[in-house]
């Protein structure tokens, strides 16, 4: 057989598409690279090409995340400086004296996971596997509508070529969105000032985590010292820390209420095959808008809108909590108000990253609800002390509901007089939980 014949249909389309990636085709990568929402310029268009051609020689089924990885170090890694000393002798000051003064005002302990101190590049690999674990379901929903839409709309002498090549197709989709879903990380890192700055868990249960260059960058323009910023952003770390270590069940909650979400996002074939038809390789303005935009993710379900609502007021509840928390704790730093209500725009606003992210999977990271949560968390409070006030969140049918938000007013006379305790199962199960945590790591459980 000569060596011009492929021997399947779906060599010839692998043939195809290698000529293209070796730009050996009409196709412009850097174009391709502008509409995919990635850097053009060629260090980048280079490594888009080198990801797409592991993609086409991978024998695996899925989404190769390592790509996302990779393409976050790259853009967290220019201007990621290491900790240096004299920052890390001062972060860990401001930690100390931070836990001290938490130590005041909630009944919540420390956790035994020591802060870290976080340069960009260590930041994004940490969190990483988290958002791949948030994005997967769309990715997984964009790699299998493109490989409908591609065999639906190509021409019939082509049907062959793509037949074979579904696996391919979806490697090669799944690589470009994991690429974009790294280009949003790594921007990010470039922004976030600590582990909890998000709102979501990315951190495992119980740390806390500063990035000393992206709190100076924060500080810069304040006109407020460096050592009250640095402290109270450490006190809203330490909170957020140990909220989730406190809250054993919290940290799964909202991970999986965003997957389960993520989970029922459908792709808009029709939007997507439009752009196939009148997709102008020269010209990628229109899909790079409508993956930016989320054009291709349609209208939420009912059901999508109430289980987002939930996730919300969770956001808010916990966001709300660490911030009255915070404000008394730090309520010794003469400008901590100034540093506070910076605080609550940056987060009310998101930056340019956050909001790629939420058109990337059709989810928005800022809670809406976050004045209301705060104002009934500091309501509880003053009526019922912070102790009464933690202890909501020894059980998720403790916490307040967005119904409480509207009328904090009626949840504070529920609690004065006597909230509801879970029931007997949900107890055990808590005690249990808490047996394992308080375990020595060589002590044998009790015998039956």
């Amino acid at each position: 057989m000569s060596d011009q014949s492929p021997d399947r249909p779906e060599d010839e389309f692998r043939d195809m598409l290698r000529a293209f990636l070796s730009g050996e085709s009409d196709i412009d990568p850097a174009k391709l690279a502008s509409a995919a929402g990635l850097p053009s310029d060629p260090a980048a268009v280079s490594q888009l090409m080198q990801q797409l051609q592991n993609a086409m020689q991978s024998s695996a089924d899925g989404v190769n995340w390592d790509a996302a990885l990779t393409q976050a170090k790259e853009i967290a890694g220019p201007g990621s400086l290491s900790v240096t000393d004299q920052q890390r002798s001062q972060l860990e000051q401001a930690l100390h004296i931070s836990s001290m003064w938490l130590d005041e005002v909630t009944s919540l302990s420390e956790s035994a996971v020591a802060p870290r101190l976080l340069t960009r590049t260590e930041w994004a690999t940490t969190t990483i596997p988290v958002w791949s674990q948030l994005a997967e379901p769309v990715a997984v929903s964009i790699s299998d509508a493109l490989t409908t839409v591609l065999k639906d709309q190509a021409p019939e002498e082509m049907a062959g070529m793509l037949a074979g090549a579904s696996q391919l197709m979806r490697n090669l989709g799944g690589t470009l969105f994991a690429m974009q879903l790294g280009h949003i990380v790594g921007q990010l890192s470039q922004e976030v000032v600590s582990g909890g700055d998000i709102g979501i868990p990315l951190l495992e249960e119980g740390q806390a985590a500063l990035l000393p260059q992206n709190i100076a960058a924060f500080g810069d323009g304040l006109d407020i010292p460096a050592d009250e910023v640095q402290l109270y952003l450490a006190v809203r770390e330490l909170a957020h820390a140990r909220l989730f270590k406190h809250a054993r069940w919290l940290r799964l909650h909202v991970i999986s209420s965003i997957t389960e979400f993520a989970k029922g996002i459908t792709i808009d074939t029709s939007r997507l095959e439009e752009l196939a038809e009148s997709f102008d390789p020269s010209n990628p303005e229109e899909l790079r808008a409508a993956m930016a935009s989320g054009a291709l993710i349609p209208p939420k379900t009912e059901q999508q809108l109430h289980a987002l609502g939930r996730l919300e007021t969770t956001l808010a509840l916990i966001e709300g909590w660490v911030d009255t928390v915070t404000a008394q704790a730090s309520s010794r730093l003469p400008r901590w108000n100034a540093i506070a209500e910076t605080v609550r725009r940056r987060r009310a606003t998101g930056g340019p990253a956050e909001s790629a992210f939420g058109a990337l999977i059709g989810l928005e990271l800022r809670p809406r609800r976050l004045r209301e949560a705060a104002a009934l968390w500091q309501a509880v409070t003053d009526a019922v002390g912070p102790e009464q006030r933690d202890a909501l969140w020894s059980h998720p049918d403790l916490v307040p509901t967005s119904a409480d938000l509207d009328d904090p007013a009626a949840f504070v006379a529920r609690l004065q007089a006597g909230a509801p305790e879970p029931d007997e199962m949900d107890q055990a199960l808590e005690d249990l939980l808490r047996g394992e945590e308080s375990r020595g790591e060589g002590e044998q459980p009790p015998a039956p």
